[in-house]
């Protein structure tokens, strides 16, 4: 029942039959197979083949979702069974939202690979909301997101605090005041995260804190462009500590003093809410805590 399983999950997320056939190393016959049997067991019709284009039935998306998590299960086994004797070796899916993801990962992933140099990370950066679906999907082993995330599917485990601050090129005239007024910023362009993205989540309540709602605004997809774009002149933005801790030491990038004008979150761990995890993301899951309290005890 495995191999069908994954027979059909591979149809599913490839479209068709004759790449799911390729990808796995079967003919089309044998892969179609796989799916009349599959819906033999079943009862029902996993596909819609009426069109060119393969559909999931009603029946097929809870099939699909099920076999999901029990080829997650069965995977988790077999790495659980292999910890028991080995040291933590193999791969390892981690998801990060552009903050964590950009700026605090890599030096988290050099000291996981110093102790541990069996483990093979393999990293997908994406917003909050996307690194959450898919650690519940079970697509990623384990993901380090920055704003809320309320999923009954998921363990969420504060990791660290992270304070948010206003920032501008260090030559913008607001940046010399010794105060800025909520109003001034009102009228600046704001430089802000898409939707679903954690830092818009604060952005969005910085607004709202601040009471202001500025008209002028522009919207780009990662942190990188944006601290480039406002070393560039283009605008005002809410931007993470953890992000410009290089630019602020270069003076390139400077915070400004305004009332209200500061937020604190926390970055947090994101599991699958299952019984048991593999060794390799419980033993990444402690570099992580030892490498943030090691940061904030040398400040």
């Amino acid at each position: 029942m495995n191999t069908t399983l994954r027979v059909f999950v591979e149809v599913v997320e490839r479209g068709n039959f004759s790449r799911a056939a390729e990808a796995l190393y079967m003919t089309q016959p044998a892969v179609s197979q796989y799916i009349k049997n599959l819906e033999r067991d079943m009862g029902v019709q996993v596909l819609d083949r009426s069109n060119k284009v393969i559909r999931l039935t009603k029946e097929g998306r809870i099939v699909y979702e099920h076999a999901k998590e029990m080829i997650g299960h069965f995977e988790t086994m077999h790495h659980l069974l292999h910890d028991l004797e080995h040291e933590p070796k193999g791969e390892l899916s981690i998801g990060a939202s552009y903050t964590f993801g950009e700026y605090v990962l890599p030096r988290v992933i050099a000291q996981l690979l110093k102790e541990y140099p069996g483990i093979q990370p393999s990293i997908t950066i994406g917003n909050t909301q996307e690194i959450a679906e898919e650690v519940a999907d079970m697509k990623l082993d384990i993901g380090i997101v920055e704003g809320d995330v309320d999923d009954a599917q998921l363990q969420v485990e504060s990791l660290a605090a992270d304070r948010m601050c206003i920032i501008a090129s260090h030559d913008h005239p607001l940046a010399q005041e010794e105060h800025v007024k909520a109003s001034q910023l009102e009228e600046e362009t704001w430089i802000i995260r898409e939707k679903g993205s954690g830092t818009r989540e604060a952005t969005e309540k910085l607004f709202e804190q601040m009471r202001i709602d500025p008209t002028h605004r522009m919207e780009f997809g990662s942190t990188q462009i944006i601290k480039e774009s406002v070393e560039a002149g283009l605008g005002v933005t809410l931007l993470s500590l953890w992000a410009i801790r290089k630019e602020l030491s270069m003076h390139t990038l400077a915070t400004m003093e305004v009332e209200k004008g500061t937020l604190d979150r926390d970055f947090s761990i994101l599991l699958k809410d299952k019984p048991m995890h593999t060794r390799s993301t419980l033993v990444l899951k402690e570099v992580l805590k030892r490498f943030v309290n090691n940061r904030h005890s040398s400040k």
